[in-house]
């Protein structure tokens, strides 16, 4: 079995592989102040679910942009699983290249996004991952990294307004139809929802003008669904894109 992790700054969403066959997932809060032991007796509870145990794991393939969890995550496999993890940065075989200024800046999620995408899909290609910071990776017709955008995400936006007004209440993302909200509430969601819709489009857009050929336009990450039903922006949704790029990265590698 592998077990993989992508590590980022809000959630945590691990995978469990049976070859080439993806058997279970579960997504988990990202903490910094958990100890190796901690994390691992939350994994050991999510494996328990799959009658497995820790000695069911042969090999790990982590994705990590928290620095300090590098080493946890590290450690925990080592300690109960036997096995030293692949940790993927841009140093790793990855069957493509980072055509960036600077390669180690790239962080893993996008290496790992961009290593499913070129395997599974076509390129050229647009990946927009939206977690704790909303993304856009861009693949060339080759299958290439050449760079990409970064804002805010949908989550990270709502607790600004929420921590830094005094009377604006913290609301639940939801998708929305109209602009004009008719009261507090309604009105966050709207700025924030059709906003971040309006940040897509014109980032998709102006990417499209910059890059050569039709490019395949790919949603991944924890609101990616949620975009993804209330928009014709993207060709695909693919949620656990992730977790197959850490597959797929982990076979290049052994």
């Amino acid at each position: 079995m592998l077990l993989v992790a992508d590590v980022g700054n809000t959630h945590t969403v691990i995978g469990l592989y049976d070859k080439d066959k993806l058997i279970s997932h579960w997504r988990i809060s990202t903490d910094l102040r958990k100890t190796e032991d901690e994390f691992a007796m939350i994994i050991k509870n999510l494996l328990a679910e799959q009658k497995l145990k820790f000695t069911d794991i042969k090999a790990a393939a982590v994705s990590c942009v928290v620095p300090p969890l590098v080493w946890i995550f590290n450690k925990m496999s080592w300690k109960y699983c036997q096995v030293k993890p692949l940790m993927i940065n841009s140093k790793v075989n990855l069957n493509i290249k980072i055509k960036t200024d600077y390669p180690e800046e790239v962080g893993a999620d996008r290496i790992v996004n961009a290593v499913a995408v070129k395997a599974l899909y076509r390129c050229p290609a647009i990946i927009i991952d939206y977690g704790t910071a909303t993304t856009f990776c861009v693949l060339d017709e080759q299958g290439d990294y050449i760079g990409g955008a970064i804002a805010p995400g949908l989550e990270l936006s709502s607790n600004a307004l929420f921590e830094k007004t005094a009377k604006l209440p913290k609301v639940e993302l939801v998708s929305c139809k109209r602009a004009i909200g008719k009261n507090t509430v309604q009105s966050i969601q709207a700025g924030i929802f059709l906003g971040h819709l309006g940040l897509t489009r014109e980032l998709i857009e102006r990417i499209k003008e910059e890059l050569h050929g039709n490019p395949i336009v790919i949603a991944t990450g924890g609101y990616a669904e949620l975009l993804g039903k209330n928009t014709s922006l993207f060709d695909k949704a693919d949620p656990l894109l992730a977790l197959e790029g850490l597959k797929i990265t982990y076979n290049l590698n052994i």
